[in-house]
């Protein structure tokens, strides 16, 4: 056991060394940007330091060896996550290639799927979007309308997807269609693998309260993609798309705990700053945030490596409610000032209204809970009309 401990702190410290020394030259003046409400933040050249990171070996590192990553224990890759945030080195560019779509395709995709697309994943040489939720069904995966149709060797995809986070940057999208005609529900959904620089597919972004637009429509007239890019059997989507989300809510959340935990840190100094820490009231309210943020981490830490389940579902509700109730903390703590954004928002303003969407992408609370209840616990389903 001692001999572990030793080996993961020797660990943490090749990462920490590496981060030092390579968040330098021209990469230097990335610490910080990038993120949720900021993906616009110097892309290119984040993107740059992926790929440098990626000729280093240090992208995909939960991945077994013999699909490219680095193959690290779930502690190794704790401690990873936990020292790139730690560093202040950049959000990541390709977190649903690397993060979800890999993981899938590890699990159920064919050897021809991981051939392919694995190894582009890897260098970040091609980057992803989730084509999940739509305009009449938001959260609602199992409401979905996009329909895909088998034409010979091809599936022609016609449709809308919405919110659609970084589609005006990616080369590739998986698709959740509708491929049965006449089904409902999660019934006859298949998951597609979907080229976006073809003429059949239009991007628009949408301008979000920050005055950003990382979020987007996609328009599907037609689009066309290899019959054999359907991951899992035609009509099996439903199940892949649950595994995906069940991948997003892994061991990368213990890092974005540490970007929490410098916000909170911030609103505490902000506070102490403009005088307002002196109300009681707030002070509680930020012990509490305090005490909130470790229990997210204990949860995190408990449901590491266990397969999708109660204790895995609820972390989404968990996290989004408590960062949410941050932004609304920063407010409190910047007083009168936060109401006025003279010329543009500072990062207290934005952390605030951009919270107000951590309730609602990636599953909103209200559909989350329904889908805890009803397939998590088996309760009784609530009446459709």
């Amino acid at each position: 056991m001692h001999e572990e401990r030793r080996d993961l702190a020797r660990f943490r410290r090749e990462v920490a060394d590496w981060l030092a020394g390579n968040l330098t030259g021209e990469f230097a003046d990335l610490r910080g940007l990038g993120g949720p409400g900021r993906e616009h933040e110097a892309f290119e050249d984040r993107l740059a330091w992926e790929r440098h990171m990626a000729a280093s070996g240090w992208t995909c590192v939960g991945w077994p060896r013999e699909h490219g990553g680095r193959g690290l224990t779930l502690d190794e890759q704790v401690a990873f996550h936990e020292e790139y945030a730690a560093s202040g080195a950049p959000a990541r560019v390709n977190h649903l290639g690397e993060q979800l779509l890999g993981p899938t395709l590890i699990a159920f995709g064919t050897p021809g799927q991981r051939a392919r697309f694995l190894p582009k994943i890897v260098s970040v040489e091609e980057l992803w979007c989730q084509g999940y939720s739509e305009p009449g069904a938001g959260s609602d995966l199992a409401a979905v309308s996009t329909s895909a149709v088998r034409e010979g060797d091809q599936w022609v995809v016609t449709g809308q997807k919405i919110w659609t986070s970084l589609a005006q940057v990616a080369d590739w999208c998986f698709v959740v269609a509708r491929t049965e005609p006449g089904s409902k529900r999660h019934h006859g959904l298949s998951y597609l693998l979907v080229p976006l620089r073809q003429d059949g597919v239009t991007i628009r972004p949408i301008e979000q309260l920050t005055g950003t637009s990382e979020f987007n429509e996609v328009f599907f007239d037609r689009a066309r993609t290899a019959a054999d890019l359907v991951v899992g059997e035609p009509g099996d989507g439903w199940r892949i798309a649950m595994a995906t989300l069940g991948f997003e809510r892994g061991v990368s959340t213990l890092g974005q705990q540490i970007g929490f935990r410098r916000e909170l840190d911030g609103i505490v100094a902000e506070a102490k700053r403009t005088g307002t820490f002196d109300d009681p009231v707030l002070r509680a309210d930020l012990d509490r945030a305090q005490t909130g943020l470790r229990v997210l981490r204990a949860h995190a830490l408990r449901t590491l490596g266990r397969e999708p389940g109660p204790e895995v579902a609820v972390g989404k509700l968990l996290w989004a409610q408590w960062h949410r109730g941050l932004g609304e903390l920063a407010m409190r703590a910047r007083g009168a000032r936060s109401l006025v954004a003279p010329g543009q928002l500072d990062e207290w303003q934005r952390l605030y209204l951009f919270s107000r969407a951590d309730t609602i992408y990636g599953g909103s609370d209200e559909i989350e809970r329904n889908i805890i209840a009803e397939r998590v616990l088996g309760l009784p389903k609530e009446e459709r009309r």
